[in-house]
């Protein structure tokens, strides 16, 4: 038994393992140049500017050449001509520039130039889905990184075609944090770059599209791709709005409003319940409103907000509006600082009407918080007639309207009353 146990197992002679397919492909030799060389057999039969003939051209590569293999040799061939070697320069082996890349449009670059460019790529892509992912985080990205390498029509042509590129889906807006690169940064290479990118893809999409884009893609705050020395938010306004992009100033200004607000609501509601003296609350608000003044409307809304958010609603319910009414007594000298004006006034009636609309707690004591509201000097009987005869909001409107019917009749009273006298 220990003899048999011992003899060498039996193995084919002469036998040639093949390997598998994908193995083999695995460790096949890595070249870039051959595979351009390649792809340029396909292109250069096709004349100048035709794209349907291109699309074909390379369609028909793609089932041949390993288009995947050599994802991010493909797209730099495509869209800037050629091979590219760390650091940004071309590979320097004597070839030619690509017969179709997005650097041969017309200059000075035009979007519907590009776009013929652009549509080619789509329908590559489409038809070799896999694509798409190394173009978005690879290639792109790559290339952006190097932007400030190429001559600025160039530049112009790359960045135009990304704008396109991610408008249409074909790529993610997370290529563009490679623009937040220090060097790239601090020569205002970064900001032309995005300038050109938000321009051609609000041809096609809406500011509120781009912004959904953006924040998918990571793209959180576009100081980042300003010089260290413009960061600051009325500098990103003024570009925006001389580079004729008003909608993206407005987006970006409405964005730090919201940060501004969430900041206000929570300071508020912390220091109102802490009990903390009615003039250091509203010298916090004017700290807030020196960093990033609010409109005086919406300010009201805010302090408003973070008011009633501190209150402690657990009281009976046949006691609830007792309770509203004198909190709002106690709260309105920190809102009366701040009530400037018809407008703003007027702006603060709507908010206590959306906030009764929502809380039916308290629906009924909407006359009697409007009355405490002007006996503390926060709203005018101006305010009071004007919301009530052209100023509400749709929310419960025809029950607040008959409701302060009887304060109205009054207020409108004793105006005539004051003019008589």
């Amino acid at each position: 038994m220990s003899s048999q146990s011992t003899a060498a197992k039996p193995t084919l002679q002469g036998v040639r393992i093949k390997a598998r397919k994908g193995a083999v492909k695995a460790q096949a030799k890595h070249e870039p140049g051959a595979f351009r060389d390649q792809l340029y057999k396909h292109l250069e039969t096709v004349p100048e500017n035709d794209f349907d003939s291109f699309t074909t051209k390379l369609v028909q590569a793609g089932g041949t050449l390993e288009f995947l293999k050599y994802a991010d040799a493909l797209f730099e061939i495509l869209l800037v001509g050629g091979l590219i070697q760390p650091g940004g320069s071309y590979v320097d082996d004597g070839a030619p520039v690509s017969p179709f890349t997005i650097f041969n449009a017309n200059e000075p670059a035009e979007v519907d130039d590009i776009k013929k460019y652009i549509e080619v790529l789509n329908k590559l892509i489409r038809r070799y889905k896999y694509l798409q992912k190394p173009l978005e985080e690879s290639a792109l990205p790559g290339l952006l990184q190097y932007i400030h390498r190429w001559s600025p029509a160039q530049k112009d042509k790359l960045s135009i075609a990304t704008g396109l590129l991610i408008s249409q889906g074909l790529a993610n807006a997370s290529c563009l944090q490679a623009l937040t690169k220090d060097h790239l940064v601090k020569n205002d290479v970064s900001v032309g770059v995005i300038t050109l990118v938000f321009r051609a893809y609000l041809i096609d999409q809406t500011m509120d599209h781009l912004s959904g884009t953006l924040k998918r893609g990571g793209v959180k705050d576009l100081l980042a791709f300003f010089p260290p020395g413009k960061r600051d938010a009325k500098a990103l306004e003024d570009h925006f709005r001389k580079e004729g992009l008003t909608q993206v100033a407005e987006w970006w200004a409405k964005k730090q409003y919201a940060v501004v607000k969430e900041g206000i609501v929570k300071d508020l509601q912390e220091m109102s319940e802490r009990d903390e003296p009615t003039d250091q609350i509203i010298a916090s608000i004017k700290s807030r409103q020196d960093e990033l003044p609010l409109p005086e409307a919406e300010l009201v809304q805010c302090i408003w907000q973070g008011l009633m958010a501190s209150v402690d609603w657990s009281a009976r319910p046949d006691q609830i509006e007792n309770l509203a009414l004198r909190e709002v007594g106690a709260f309105a000298p920190v809102l009366e600082p701040f009530c400037n004006g018809p407008k703003t006034e007027v702006a603060l009636i709507n908010v206590v009407q959306v906030y009764c609309y929502e809380d039916t707690r308290i629906i009924k004591a909407f006359p009697q918080i409007l009355k405490v509201l002007y006996n503390k000097d926060c709203i005018s009987d101006q305010a009071i007639i004007y919301w009530h005869q052209k100023g509400s909001k749709p929310q419960g409107r025809q029950h607040f309207l008959k409701s302060t019917e009887p304060l109205v009749k009054f207020l409108q009273e004793q105006a005539d009353s004051d003019e008589d006298e």
